[in-house]
C-alpha cells in the first residue's frame, strides 16, 4: 500500500500576514508536509481548494478582527461538501474571547499568537496523517 505525504492547505482569513504564512509553508514542506499555499479568503473558495488538492487538512490563520463568521462558513462549507474528513486548525491574532469561540466551532485546534513554528510542526507530526490515495 502506498502512503502519500499528508496534503495540508494554507489559507487566511483577512488582509496582510502573507510573510508569515509562507514561512509556517516552508516550515511544514521542509518537515516533510506537502503544503498548498492559498491566498485564498473566502470561505466557500477555501473549502473547494482543498477538495481539489485533495488536502487532509485546512490550516487558517486569522488578525485581530476577522470576521469569525467567516470560519463558520468553512466549516459549514466542508460539512455539505461531506469532507468531514478534512481537519481545520486556526491560530493567529486571537483575543480570548475569540479563542474560546473558535474552540467550541469544532475545530481541532487553535494556536495563539506566539505560537512558534517549530511548535506547529511538532503538533502537524503528533495529529496529522494522509489518508490513502
Amino acid at each position: 500500500m502506498v502512503v502519500r505525504k499528508t496534503r495540508i492547505l494554507l489559507g487566511k482569513l483577512g488582509e496582510g500576514h502573507k510573510e508569515s504564512l509562507l514561512n509556517l509553508a516552508k516550515s511544514l514542506s521542509e518537515a516533510g508536509y506537502e503544503v498548498i499555499y492559498s491566498e485564498l479568503q473566502e470561505p466557500w473558495a477555501i473549502v473547494m481548494s482543498a477538495l481539489q488538492e485533495s488536502a487532509d487538512h485546512i490550516g487558517i490563520t486569522v488578525l485581530p478582527g476577522a470576521d469569525i463568521e467567516a470560519l463558520k462558513e468553512i466549516l459549514r462549507f466542508l460539512d455539505k461538501e461531506k469532507a468531514g474528513h478534512i481537519s481545520v486548525t486556526v491560530g493567529g491574532f486571537l483575543d480570548d474571547e475569540d479563542l474560546l469561540r473558535i474552540k467550541d466551532m469544532g475545530v481541532m485546534a487553535v494556536f495563539p499568537r506566539g505560537t512558534t513554528f517549530s511548535e506547529l510542526v511538532e503538533w502537524a507530526r503528533e495529529n496529522l496523517k494522509a489518508r490513502h490515495p
